[in-house]
C-alpha cells in the first residue's frame, strides 16, 4: 500500500437494501481511505452496482448509514453528493450523444458555475472570467485524457473506448475528492483497458483523487487497487489487499465454484 494514502474518507456501515421482498445487499459494511483505490467486486448479481446507488443517493438504504468526512447521513441525497465533492460514471454511458466532447466536459463543470445566469447569459464581468476558468480547466481535462483530437467531435461518432474516456473527463471536470467508477472497463479490447487503467492510476497519482471501482476483470483490479472488498449475493465475503482477497477461501468459491 502506497505511503499516500490517508484517514478513512467514506465509511459504509451496516448498509441494507431491499426491493420488494428482494435484498439486494444485507449488512455491508467497509471504508475507503483518502487517495485509495478501493475496489468493489464480485460475480454478477452480487450487488455492486446498487452499492454504488446508495453511496451516490439514488438508492435510500433501509438500514445502515454512510460517514463522508466526518457527516453520518441515512441516506444521500444525489444533489448534495455531487456538491459535497463525489462525481461518478455509469455503466450505460449517460453522455449526450450530439454534443462535441468539449460541450459534454463542460456539462460536468455546472455544478461549479456559480455566476448569476442573467450575467452569464451576457457574458459579462465575473462570469465571463468564470468562463475562462471553467474553458481552461476543462481543456487541461482534455490534454491529461489525451483526446485534443476530438475536441469539436460530437461524442456519439467516437469510438465506445473513446466515449468512456469522455464520460471519465465529465466526472473529473466536477473536480471530486472521491470518484465512483462504475466498471469503467466493461466491453473495452485489451489496449483500450490498458489505456483506462493509465488514466485511472494517474487520477489517483496526479490530482489525488480517491477512487471507488467496481470492475469484472480480476486482473486489473489486481494491478490497480490498494484495497478490494468482495461482495456475494449482496454480502460482504472478503475485504482487504488484493493478495488477501485473492488468496481468501470464499472469494476463491464465489468465484470458481466450490468444486473447483
Amino acid at each position: 500500500m502506497s505511503n499516500k494514502i490517508g484517514d478513512v474518507v467514506l465509511n459504509v456501515s451496516n448498509i441494507s437494501l431491499a426491493f420488494g421482498g428482494v435484498k439486494a445487499l444485507t449488512d455491508i459494511s467497509f471504508d475507503v481511505r483518502e487517495h485509495e483505490i478501493r475496489a468493489i467486486i464480485g460475480p454478477n448479481g452480487a450487488g455492486k452496482s446498487s452499492m454504488l446507488n446508495c453511496i451516490n443517493g439514488v438508492y435510500t438504504p433501509q438500514q445502515g448509514s454512510i460517514t463522508f468526512r466526518g457527516k453520518t447521513f441515512s441516506h444521500m441525497d444525489s444533489h448534495e453528493v455531487a456538491s459535497m465533492g463525489i462525481a461518478r460514471t455509469f455503466q450505460n454511458l449517460a453522455l449526450f450523444k450530439g454534443m462535441s466532447v468539449l460541450d459534454n466536459l463542460m456539462s460536468g463543470r455546472n455544478l461549479k458555475i456559480k455566476s448569476n445566469i442573467f450575467l452569464q447569459a451576457l457574458r459579462i464581468g465575473p462570469a465571463e472570467r468564470e468562463e475562462i476558468m471553467h474553458r481552461e480547466a476543462v481543456e487541461r481535462i482534455i490534454d491529461f485524457l489525451e483526446i485534443q483530437a476530438y475536441r469539436k467531435t460530437p461524442v456519439g461518432q467516437l469510438p465506445y473506448g473513446l466515449q468512456k474516456r469522455v464520460d471519465l473527463g465529465r466526472a473529473l471536470a466536477m473536480e471530486p475528492q472521491v470518484l465512483l467508477l462504475d466498471e469503467p472497463m466493461a466491453g473495452m479490447n485489451v489496449e483500450e483497458k490498458q489505456d483506462m487503467c493509465r488514466f485511472v492510476l494517474d487520477v489517483n497519482d496526479e490530482f489525488g483523487t480517491t477512487v471507488v471501482l467496481i470492475e469484472h476483470d480480476m486482473s486489473v483490479v489486481m494491478d490497480i487497487s490498494d484495497r478490494v472488498v468482495v461482495l456475494d449475493y449482496g454480502k460482504k465475503i472478503g475485504d482487504g489487499t488484493p493478495d488477501e482477497v485473492r488468496n481468501n477461501p470464499d472469494v476463491i468459491s464465489a468465484y470458481l465454484g466450490t468444486s473447483h
